[in-house]
C-alpha cells in the first residue's frame, strides 16, 4: 500500500526523532534512546541504522541542527561496499546512487553468470536483509562510466520512472570526441531508430516515425585532435550521445560501434558526470556530482 505521496509507508519498526536543539549526534540520541549505552549507541551507526534527514549517518559527532528528523531503523543497515568497479556515493531509505566504472552492465542481457551493477547491488542489501531488494530506474551503456540512481523498492521505482521527465532536473555527462568541434556550443536534433538485427541505432534529421531526440553541448576544452564536451540531455535514448556525436561528424573517442577508430582511451570516452533530481521523499533537489575521468584531460597536456 502506497502513502498520499505515493510511496511506500515507513516500517513500523522505526523510531521518527525531532531535534530541538543544536547538539552532536551521540548526545542527542543517549539522550532519547531510553538509557542506551555508548557502545549500543555506535553498535547502531556502525551498523548504519541511523538516518538524520532520510541519509543514512555513521559519525558520532555530527552536529545537528534544529528541525533535523532522525529515524532509527529497527533493521540493521546495509554495509559499506567495496567494489572496484562500482562506488556508492548516496544512500537513503528509498534509493542508492552510485558510481559506476566503465566496462561494466547496469543490469544482465540475459547470461546467468554476468556481473552487472545490479547484481553487485542486489548482494549488497542482501548481507543485512534478505527480504531487501534493488530495482533498475534507468540505464548507463556498459562502455559508458558514471552516475546512476537505483531504487529499494518497488513503489520507489515507479514513483520515479513515471515522474522521470518531470523530477529529473539535470542530466549531464561530458564526452571526449575525435577532431575539433568548430561551433562553441549547439543543439542536435534527430530522429532515432534502431534496427532490429545490429542493435545499432540510426538518426533521420527529420521526422521518420523514431523517437526524437535532443541534445545540447558545450565545448570545454580543444586541440587539433579532441574536443572535450560537456553535454546536457533533454531526452533520454538509446545511444543518443554516441549517435549524435558521429553524426556531426566527431565521434566519441573509442566508439567503434559509432565511427571511432582511435583507442587512445583504451575505453569510450563518455562520463555521466551530474544526475539532478527532486528526492521523492523530501521533493527537495538532490545532486550527485563526479569527476571528469583523468584520461579524457591527459590528452590535452
Amino acid at each position: 500500500m502506497r502513502n498520499k505521496k505515493g510511496l511506500p509507508p515507513k516500517t513500523g519498526g522505526d523510531t521518527k526523532l525531532k531535534v530541538k536543539e543544536r547538539s552532536e549526534l551521540m548526545d542527542f540520541l543517549l539522550s532519547k534512546m531510553g538509557g542506551m549505552s555508548r557502545s549500543s549507541v555506535k553498535s547502531l551507526l556502525a551498523h548504519r541504522q541511523v538516518y538524520v534527514n532520510g541519509k543514512i549517518e555513521t559519525l558520532f559527532n555530527l552536529e545537528l541542527k534544529p528541525n533535523d528528523i532522525i529515524t532509527v531503523s529497527s533493521a540493521r543497515g546495509n554495509t559499506e561496499l567495496v567494489h572496484p568497479r562500482l562506488k556508492i556515493i548516496y544512500e537513503d531509505q528509498y534509493l542508492i546512487v552510485v558510481e559506476k566504472k566503465e566496462g561494466l552492465l547496469t543490469v544482465s542481457t540475459g547470461k546467468n553468470d554476468e556481473t552487472t551493477a545490479f547484481s553487485i547491488l542486489k548482494t549488497h542489501v542482501k548481507k543485512s536483509s534478505p527480504r531487501n531488494r534493488i530495482y533498475v530506474v534507468h540505464r548507463l551503456d556498459r562502455e559508458t562510466s558514471g552516475v546512476i540512481m537505483f531504487a529499494k523498492s518497488r513503489d520507489v521505482q515507479l514513483f520515479l520512472q513515471e515522474n522521470w521527465h518531470r523530477i529529473v532536473t539535470k542530466r549531464v555527462y561530458v564526452a571526449l570526441v575525435e577532431g575539433m568541434v568548430e561551433k562553441e556550443s549547439d543543439t542536435i536534433v534527430s530522429w532515432l531508430t534502431e534496427n532490429e538485427k545490429s542493435l545499432k541505432i540510426h538518426s533521420s534529421s527529420v521526422d521518420n516515425g523514431g523517437q526524437q531526440a535532443v541534445t545540447h553541448y558545450r565545448r570545454v576544452k580543444a586541440n587539433d585532435k579532441y574536443s572535450l564536451l560537456e553535454i546536457e540531455l533533454e531526452t533520454g535514448r538509446k545511444n543518443q550521445i554516441r549517435v549524435h556525436m558521429q553524426g556531426i561528424d566527431h565521434p566519441i573517442v573509442g566508439d567503434r560501434k559509432y565511427g571511432s577508430d582511435d583507442l587512445t582511451l583504451g575505453r569510450v570516452g563518455l562520463h555521466a558526470r551530474i544526475l539532478a533530481f527532486i528526492h521523492p521523499e523530501s521533493r527537495k533537489e538532490v545532486k550527485f556530482e563526479t569527476a571528469v575521468p583523468r584520461s579524457f584531460l591527459s590528452v590535452f597536456h
